[in-house]
């Protein structure tokens, strides 16, 4: 059975301990190397895939130093020190320079635990908004190649239709699935977390060059919560708290269709006039 094209992009073959090959995709082409998203859900598969895994994600951090150049790459996960229920790791990604020295294009940390219930809760409540069906088909213009791996439905804040420099929010709500359909995850989580397209090109309606420069999700379900949702709809909500000097931030979240609040994240994305 052919693997899920999101598969093929994050699959890695061990090299040895803590060490693994990748090759980009160009299923996941953006406008500049791979989508950010599935370059971050692939230094998480590392941890994943690591024989001293203790416990599940609860936090990924990921700093990309330099776009992706397509072709083969290395990733290296090393857990840095691991408690009783937490572990903390540090992971890199790194590909021939000019030169032909090994330099790092992404540098990332992460923390894994093994939960205990306990009391919980969501604060952060899912906002109402009118449902896929009811949006309707994607909404959101393929512009770059990755876009067409997600059924992306945009209820509020949609991409601008004309570039006049009239915006006046930065707010995106919006329904996303993969497609074709596949069971949820920590890594096509991870990915889902970075689909909304850069905050200043809604609040200024100027489409400028713009790259996310570091990504944070705070990991808020478990594997059984997410297989849960199987291959349902997520919602996710972005917004920008400030743009200054050629950076702005992203606060998002992203509820099942249940309303459990599953990750939040947040960036921040350098922009160039």
């Amino acid at each position: 059975m052919t693997a899920h094209v999101f598969d093929q992009a994050i699959a890695l073959h061990t090299l040895g301990e803590g060490r693994y090959r990748g090759t980009t995709s160009p299923a996941y082409a953006n406008m500049v190397g791979p989508f950010g998203g599935v370059t971050a859900a692939t230094a998480l598969n590392a941890v994943l895939q690591h024989p001293a895994l203790l416990g599940e994600p609860v936090a990924l951090t990921v700093n990309f130093a330099a776009a992706l150049a397509d072709g083969p790459f290395t990733v290296t996960a090393r857990p840095v020190r691991t408690n009783r229920s937490t572990q903390h790791w540090v992971m890199e990604i790194t590909q021939p320079d000019a030169q032909g020295a090994e330099a790092a294009v992404l540098t990332a940390t992460a923390v894994t635990a093994a939960r205990r219930e306990t009391w919980s809760t969501d604060d952060a409540t899912m906002p109402t908004v009118p449902t896929p069906e009811a949006v309707g088909r994607p909404n959101m213009a393929a512009l770059v190649e990755w876009v067409r791996r997600y059924d992306i439905r945009i209820a509020e804040g949609a991409i601008p239709t004309a570039w006049d420099g009239g915006g006046d929010a930065s707010r995106t709500t919006l329904w996303v699935r993969e497609e074709p359909a596949r069971a949820l995850d920590f890594a096509s989580l991870t990915a889902m977390a970075d689909v909304f397209f850069p905050r200043v090109w809604l609040r200024r309606a100027t489409r400028v060059p713009a790259g996310t420069v570091s990504m944070t999700v705070y990991f808020h379900a478990g594997a059984a919560q997410l297989a849960d949702t199987g291959t349902g709809w997520l919602l996710g909500q972005a917004q920008a708290q400030g743009f200054c000097n050629g950076f702005f931030d992203q606060a998002a979240q992203v509820w099942n269709q249940a309303g459990a609040l599953l990750a939040t994240t947040h960036q921040v994305v350098y922009y160039k006039e």
